[in-house]
């Protein structure tokens, strides 16, 4: 066919004439499907006049707006104004378009909505979807609603905003106000922040100064204080600073917890000092009793003078090896001495005794005149008890000097025999011992008669005192044979260490001589000193390379001492007195490690670091006094502080440099620090009440903004929207916690962020739901209208004239097109199409219901996805407006034979039941 014949039957409305095409919308009905084509066409005419004629013809602002992301012109923008606005008589309903409204993302139409919108809901709608912060003001400017005005006013937030609002808006002094309180909160907001993080630099500041004193008594307090006003502050810290705080905090703790530590160790130390001292007084006293037992006994034997000697040589082993660590005081070195001299004289005497016994026994046997030549080279002492060899010597010579007239004092021999019963009831063996045989000396020295019913008594008490001695034998073997055991497998063990093994040794010989003379043998003494002797010559290296270390100590301790003296000879008028302490107890921890040293120098080295600590200490003393009175000067001019007629931030500032001019002093005498610290304190606490006050009014007012919040969160937490109608309700929370912000920094605010976020998220999932339920709900309502076009299909497919479906009444305005393209579709279409659309919505109301699709349905899945995103241009839409846009096309879709709708109507009453019952 030639092209004239094709534009001459060709239809008017493709006319070339843009006129003809004009004309030719008249005649066209958009509820027949050939002729709705024709009019889309149309609307993207060429001609700007056919355009605005064709889009006059369309009254679903949903419809125009899937045109305007395809075909945007000026023509379909003000069509879709005038629908969304509801200035022409075919408008939408006011719900349609709120609902269009809440899913619209153009910003001119918006904005047009806002200014031109014929109701305050729907201006209100539109104005919470614009973000733009310029528009916002130009509404809050020049709309003619007051309300719109004033919601605009409220989403203004940034500075410049709401300083441009304050001088525009003219027409509304409430927005004008509005703007301006906002303005000074903003600015007062601004301030608070600047003061905190001014407060917080500053607190930082002295904690990490602080971190750097040394330990005084107010050190805990003063570091619990910075700590209580950091955490006071409501701002969040930055990362570094959070970083300066963690790191000044931990200084403080090792300081804290070093001080306690060395406050421990002299508590030890001290201890440890005060139990040597207690040790020192044991011995002394041990070997004092030694030499007054010998005093009482009637004679002295090589056991006696044994013991004697092996307690002496215990008793001085233990008292070097105290002195090695804690050097003695006078009296007990004193009260020590004289009990060795008095160790001595005895040994010496003995010594003497055994040199001279042979002599002396060949006089007693040969020659009696030789011996008092024998006596005399003895010399044996008066206070001691003699040997039975001299005890004989003396007795035949005063035998034979003796005047047999002579008184015998009976009442003294038995307070001596009482004595000797009182020291058998105690079990006191050696005593006893020795007073019974000097008690049968003088009793074997008496005349026959006059012993009478002493030597009776004195024959009970020899019967109880070999008791004692057989029962303390019999204890005593078992332990003496178990200590040579020990000591001779000690002598045989290599593997020891050497120090652990002297002191094993050590203790075996303090056993051994805690025994006494209870079961002791000639035999097991030898035994036992063999072992000692074997353990002596192995440990000789041990010894060498012991008395090495000790030079070293020595010659370290004298270094100590000499530093000592060159710091006290010439000190510095200026030294910080936490320093000499410093030093002090420095120089007594290592006293202490340079230890031990030879024990001829230890005492006199000891009294010299005496002297030099107490010559330090006076130093010490010296200096705090004058830090005492420089810091009584800075009391002197925090009191005229006080009182000074100055603004209270400069005499703060004032105050501040008298705090760091105190802390750069040093610490005064213990007992004075804390009183003029108390002192400088109060007043400083009087300084710094004005800005305490203010702070806590700013944290009042952070905490009401929170209390605020958190009402406002639990109030939501409990609603739970019933109607998709209610995200009114939602907005306006929203804008009331919007109003609130900005809260206070910390962590609190930020989960009561978190946690409005998530109500929000839920809530309007919650509106989605309900909407698709609701959209789910209409079904039943077009599902009878449906079913009457099914009916008449089926007639139509007998071949009988089946005519249209009448419309229901009350018909809803989106379904009524749908009716009528339903009704002309049972004239023209065929049944497989319209299975096949069928079709693929049972698929698109299985997704939006999240219901599985049978596998034969899958192509069908995959077309839908794609033309649902097709027709959202990368987005998904709402699921409420492609629900109804399901159920228009349902409705639109035909024909289809019963059969095929009995199985498609079961499967669209399960989904839309499932989709009803989302919500419930």
């Amino acid at each position: 066919m030639s092209g004239f014949f094709r534009r001459f039957f060709a239809p008017r409305w493709r006319h070339r004439d843009p006129r003809v095409r004009h004309m030719a919308i008249a005649q066209l009905d958009k509820r027949k499907p050939a002729d709705h084509q024709a009019l889309e066409q149309l609307a993207r005419d060429e001609d700007a006049t056919v355009r605005r004629e064709a889009l006059a013809q369309f009254d679903d602002p949903a419809l125009l707006l899937a045109w305007l992301e395809a075909h945007d012109n000026a023509e379909l923008r003000a069509r879709l104004s005038q629908l969304l606005c509801g200035s022409v008589p075919d408008a939408p309903p006011l719900n349609q378009r709120l609902t269009l409204v809440d899913t619209l993302e153009d910003h001119d139409l918006l904005v047009t909505l806002t200014e031109a919108g014929d109701n305050q809901q729907l201006r209100l709608a539109a104005l919470a979807r614009l973000d733009d912060e310029a528009a916002l003001i130009r509404q809050a400017c020049d709309n003619g609603i007051a309300a719109v005005r004033h919601a605009a006013a409220e989403r203004v937030t940034s500075h410049a905003g709401l300083q441009r609002l304050a001088r525009e808006a003219r027409r509304d002094k409430a927005v004008i106000r509005q703007a301006r309180e906002r303005l000074q909160r903003l600015r007062a907001d601004a301030e608070e922040t600047q003061a905190q993080q001014a407060a917080r630099q500053r607190i930082l500041e002295a904690l990490e100064a602080h971190a750097l004193h040394a330990w005084e008594p107010l050190y805990g307090a003063r570091y619990r204080h910075l700590i209580r006003e950091w955490e006071a502050l409501g701002d969040t810290p930055s990362d570094e600073q959070e970083r300066r705080f963690q790191e000044a905090s931990q200084r403080c703790h090792k300081t804290l917890s070093d001080h306690e530590t060395e406050g421990h160790a002299q508590h030890q130390a001290l201890q440890r000092q005060e139990e040597a001292a207690h040790t020192r007084a044991t011995l002394v006293e041990a070997l004092e009793d030694a030499v007054a037992s010998l005093a009482q006994a009637s004679s002295l034997t090589h056991q006696d003078i044994d013991s004697l000697r092996a307690q002496q040589r215990l008793h001085g082993e233990r008292w070097l090896a105290l002195s090695d660590h804690y050097p003695p005081d006078d009296d007990i070195q004193a009260r020590y001495a004289a009990a060795q001299a008095a160790c001595q004289r005895v040994n010496d005497a003995w010594d003497r005794a055994t040199t001279h016994a042979k002599a002396l026994e060949d006089a007693l046997r040969d020659d009696h005149a030789a011996i008092d030549d024998c006596l005399a080279r003895i010399d044996w002492p008066n206070d001691l008890p003699p040997t039975p060899l001299i005890q004989e010597a003396r007795r035949l010579r005063q035998a034979e000097t003796a005047d047999g007239d002579a008184p015998v004092d009976l009442a003294a021999l038995q307070e001596e025999l009482d004595a000797l019963e009182h020291h058998l009831d105690r079990g006191t063996l050696k005593t006893a011992s020795r007073s019974y045989r000097q008690l049968r000396q003088r009793l074997d020295a008496l005349p026959r008669a006059s012993r009478g019913e002493l030597e009776a008594r004195l024959k009970r008490l020899g019967a109880r005192l070999a008791e004692l001695r057989d029962w303390r034998g019999f204890v005593a073997g078992p332990k003496r044979t178990q200590l040579i055991d020990s000591i001779e497998a000690l002598a045989e063990d290599d593997t020891l260490p050497d120090a652990d093994r002297d002191r094993r040794h050590r203790q075996l010989i303090k056993e051994w001589a805690a025994l006494g003379d209870a079961a002791a043998t000639a035999e097991l003494s030898q035994r036992f000193r063999s072992a000692s002797q074997r353990i002596h010559d192995a440990l000789a290296d041990w010894y060498q390379r012991r008395d090495d270390e000790r030079k070293r100590n020595l010659e370290a301790r004298e270094a100590l001492c000499e530093q000592l003296e060159e710091l006290i000879a010439h000190p510095d008028s200026r030294a910080d007195p936490d320093i000499l302490r410093q030093i002090r107890n420095r120089a007594r921890e290592q006293w202490q490690q340079f230890s031990p040293v030879p024990r001829e120098q230890a005492k006199p080295l000891g009294q010299r670091f005496g002297r030099v600590r107490h010559e330090l200490q006076a130093l010490i003393d010296r200096r705090a006094g004058e830090i005492g009175e420089a810091k009584r000067q800075l009391i002197a001019e925090a009191e005229a502080l006080v009182e000074a007629d100055m603004s209270a931030s400069q005499r703060s500032e004032d105050a501040k440099a008298l705090q760091a001019r105190w802390r750069a002093l040093g610490r005064a005498a213990k007992g004075e620090e804390q009183m003029l610290w108390r002192q400088f304190r109060g007043l400083c606490d009087r300084i710094f009440a004005a800005r305490e006050a203010e702070r806590e009014n700013r944290a009042q007012q952070a905490q009401a903004r929170l209390d605020s919040m958190q009402a406002l969160i639990d109030r939501f937490d409990a609603w739970q929207p019933e109607r998709a109608d209610e995200s009114a309700t939602l907005d306006a929370g929203i804008r009331e916690a919007e109003a609130l912000e900005p809260l206070p920094g910390g962590r609190r605010s930020e989960g009561m962020r978190r946690r409005w976020q998530g109500i929000v998220r839920t809530r309007r999932e919650r509106l989605v739901h309900l909407a698709l339920a609701e959209q789910a709900d209409r079904w039943q309502v077009l599902r009878p209208l449906v079913d009457a076009h099914v009916a008449a299909d089926a007639q139509m497919l007998q071949g009988e004239d089946a005519g249209d479906v009448a419309a229901p009444e009350a018909l809803p305005r989106d379904w009524q097109q749908a009716h009528a393209a339903r009704n002309a579709s049972r004239r023209e279409g065929t049944t497989d199409t319209a299975e096949h659309l069928l079709a693929r919505l049972v698929v698109q109301v299985a997704l939006l219901a999240d219901e599985p699709v049978a596998a034969e349905d899958e192509p069908l899945r995959l077309e839908v996805q794609v033309a649902r995103l097709n027709n959202g241009l990368g987005q998904a839409p709402q699921p409420d407006q492609e629900l109804a846009e399901v159920l228009r096309q349902l409705l639109a879709t035909g024909p289809v034979t019963p059969t095929a709708w009995t199985t498609l109507v079961a499967r669209f009453d399960t989904l839309f039941d499932a989709l009803a019952r989302r919500v419930a």
